[in-house]
């Protein structure tokens, strides 16, 4: 339940915040809760990809994607991410998740996003995110860059790493087989 009240208070914090671009690095603060909390007493890992979804909805409601996107019937979700732990979030600790999309290619919008304490980095990751239609179907990074209005597309900024990544991490289409065949003698 906390996800949801962060949520919609972001939405409302978010409303009122600063214009952004699509483009832009968006920056969004919050506070380490008990609910965040995991047996060790610091920041679940898992968490950390939830709030990773509230830095890129901020950075879309500010932009103004999100509303654009509804009028459209599109909507994005995360195909894969990465993402490396540094140092521990703990009770009461502030943080801001900041986030940028770093690129695109054919098919995929790729994120950076960072865990900051005072400056210094607590955790990144990588995000892969595709575009949906509510109708069915998928769209191709320059159907979403046309639909959505967006000018001056900066050039790529993405490590060649991530787009290597993203191609050894890829699975096959969700219309072809996908087998869970692991090697070895003992798979079966």
């Amino acid at each position: 339940m906390n996800m949801i009240f962060r949520m919609l208070l972001l939405s409302i914090r978010s409303k009122r915040g600063r214009r952004v671009g699509p483009w832009d690095l968006g920056r969004v603060r919050f506070r380490v809760k008990f609910t965040d909390l995991d047996v060790l007493r610091h920041m679940n890992n898992g968490r950390y990809l939830s709030i990773m979804d509230l830095g890129r909805l901020d950075l879309m409601y500010r932009s103004g994607m999100w509303k654009k996107l509804g009028e459209l019937g599109w909507y994005p979700v995360v195909v894969s991410q990465n993402i490396t732990y540094r140092k521990s979030l703990e009770l009461g600790q502030a943080f801001v998740v900041e986030t940028q999309i770093v690129g695109h290619d054919v098919k995929s919008f790729y994120m950076e996003q960072r865990f900051v304490v005072k400056g210094e980095i607590y955790a990144r990751a990588f995000v892969r995110a595709r575009f949906l239609k509510k109708t069915g179907g998928t769209l191709t990074a320059a159907e979403v860059i046309e639909g959505l209005g967006v000018a001056d597309v900066p050039a790529n900024r993405m490590p060649q790493w991530v787009q290597d990544w993203s191609d050894a991490s890829t699975l096959p289409p969700t219309r072809a087989e996908a087998p869970s065949i692991w090697p070895g003698p003992d798979s079966h």
